[in-house]
């Protein structure tokens, strides 16, 4: 049986939040319960509560069990070209929709990925990732239904540290963040956003920290 703790707290009002997770198997099965600060604040209640249900690299299936609502995930691997491409379909049964996500890599450096939702016209995402020397990651993506460009700049400092830049043309965000991972001491994240439309331009900051029990 496995336990995780996740801690976050923001510099917005209201932004304090916890999430444990209880996983066990039977065999290639997991099975994993989630609960929020909201599940125990005002006494033992749904709220926050999720049940899922996976074997890797086949299926998740997620209940929100306070909205009723299933989300099914399968994926699945194909051979195109003698190069690997990850297929993943997703359907949420409370929202109605339906994502298609592709992955090929081309080699260990460089892979495309695609994003379709069914049932749109233009909802399509494509991105590219490039790595450079194991350590630097570039990945610009195009929104078509927006006509929108996001970056995603990470650098990979020392062996578990990551520090990655991002932009959002469509809505003018900038974001920064620095991750950790450490297995005796957990992991953390400290994250800041700016939003260029807003005449302060004050950062919003949010730190959360995460351990792992077994």
């Amino acid at each position: 049986m496995k336990t995780s703790l996740k801690i976050s707290y923001g510099s917005e009002k209201n932004k304090a939040a916890a999430v444990a997770t209880v996983a066990a198997g039977a065999g290639d099965i997991g099975f994993k319960v989630s609960m929020t600060d909201a599940t125990f604040s005002n006494g033992p209640s749904l709220t926050g509560l999720a049940l899922a249900v996976e074997k890797p690299g086949s299926f998740v299936i997620d209940y929100d069990v306070p909205n009723k609502d299933f989300k099914f995930r399968f994926m699945n691997t194909v051979t195109v070209a003698e190069k690997p491409l990850n297929l993943t379909y997703i359907h949420s049964r409370g929202g109605n929709r339906t994502t298609l996500d592709g992955t090929l890599a081309f080699d260990p450096f460089n892979k495309v990925s695609a994003s379709y939702v069914f049932g749109t016209k233009d909802n399509v995402k494509l991105r590219y990732t490039y790595v450079h020397e194991e350590k630097t990651t570039f990945e610009p993506c195009f929104d078509f239904a927006g006509n929108a460009w996001d970056f995603t700049l990470s650098q990979k400092v020392y062996d578990d540290s990551v520090v990655r830049a991002t932009y959002k043309t469509s809505s003018r965000v900038i974001g920064l963040d620095w991750s950790r991972k450490s297995k005796p001491f957990g992991s953390f994240k400290i994250s800041a956003t700016v939003d260029l439309n807003e005449p302060s331009k004050v950062p919003k900051v949010l730190a959360e920290s995460s351990w792992n029990f077994e």
